[in-house]
């Protein structure tokens, strides 16, 4: 099937009653984290509402929670290929772009968990689960998104804290600096709890994707300022970092990872620095460990990668060896 020749129609079943049975809603459930939930939840709502309105019916407020999955055959996921190809997203610029292969391939992971749960269900016959997810991935790579976030950049960052009146200013001053001394996921941090911090050790134990606990150190520096905050509690047990009221006063529940986020971007526009996300300490960690000789397994250990090649992604330093090889050109400098 030609891409933008999208001729097969949204099969028709009745909707499933029994939540228990519903393929979308057993397979979101089935996903260990709540990222992981709400990435792939929003993957199979667009793929159902691009397929409603290819088909020219209209999609609804949550399609995929009503879609037919398990009535999708080897032409549906045919058609769903080449309308996720067709797909476009405003860039930084404003200007629409195509999606990245790998955000295509996202896709089409979620609509093959999804068939997987129709099949495992019952809903599906081995022979039609196999055609329909035989969709191939879509080839191609993207540079890594995200930048590194400079040593001057965090001791701004620092330094806005420090000037902040509320107990906020202390928190975020070590949550800061857990990020760049760590490595750690934004969900980390968020999940991070003050009985799993040794102050003597300087270790952090970590629960990280797929119910995975390592052990982290933080630096001396970032040690200071963790205690700091951890000081003002009594409290030795509980969530290492919670919110503060706009009163000052100290809560004890968690943040979410949304929270971590938001307060780094509180702080960096505080700063008056370019943007920057959570992420971005943690692709800063590992590049600089790298640039310092660690080897690679080690740090892929402390980063908590399941493979090796992910954490090589973050090596900066073929970056620069090419650099230097274009340097090394004959350039003019007289021209006048």
């Amino acid at each position: 099937m030609e891409e933008g020749a999208i001729t097969v129609a949204v099969p028709r079943q009745p909707a499933v009653a029994d939540a228990g049975r519903n393929p979308f809603l057993v397979y979101v459930a089935s996903l260990e984290s709540p990222r992981s939930r709400r990435a792939m939840s929003a993957c199979l709502h667009r793929l159902a509402a691009l397929f409603h309105t290819a088909s020219g019916r209209e999609p609804g407020p949550a399609p995929a929670e009503t879609f037919p999955w398990a009535m999708l055959r080897a032409e549906h996921t045919a058609a769903l290929r080449s309308l996720i190809a067709q797909q476009t997203s405003p860039g930084p610029d404003g200007e629409q772009r195509p999606w990245s292969p790998a955000y295509r391939n996202q896709h089409l992971s979620a609509l093959r968990g999804v068939l997987h749960t129709a099949w495992r269900l019952g809903e599906m016959s081995t022979e039609d689960y196999q055609r329909a997810k035989a969709v191939k991935n879509f080839r191609g790579t993207r540079l890594p998104a995200g930048r590194s976030v400079h040593a001057a950049e965090f001791a701004a960052l620092l330094k806005v804290c420090a000037d902040a009146p509320s107990p906020a200013g202390r928190r975020d001053a070590a949550l800061l600096a857990v990020l760049y001394t760590t490595g750690a996921r934004r969900a980390e941090i968020a999940a991070m709890r003050r009985e799993h911090y040794d102050p003597g050790e300087r270790s952090l134990r970590i629960i990280g994707k797929g119910d995975k606990e390592r052990m982290e150190y933080v630096h001396e520096g970032a040690a200071v300022l963790l205690g700091e905050w951890l000081a003002l509690s009594e409290r030795t047990t509980g969530p290492m970092f919670t919110p503060v009221h706009k009163s000052g006063a100290i809560q004890h529940r968690p943040m979410t990872d949304a929270a971590v986020r938001n307060a780094v971007v509180k702080r960096r526009r505080e700063a008056k620095l370019p943007p920057m996300t959570p992420h971005d300490f943690r692709r800063t960690f590992i590049g600089d460990l790298l640039d310092q000789g660690v080897d690679l397994a080690t740090v892929q250990q402390l980063v908590g990668h399941a493979s090796p090649a992910t954490t090589a992604r973050y090596d900066r330093r073929p970056e620069r060896q090419r650099r230097s090889a274009v340097d090394r050109l004959k350039f003019p400098t007289d021209v006048s």
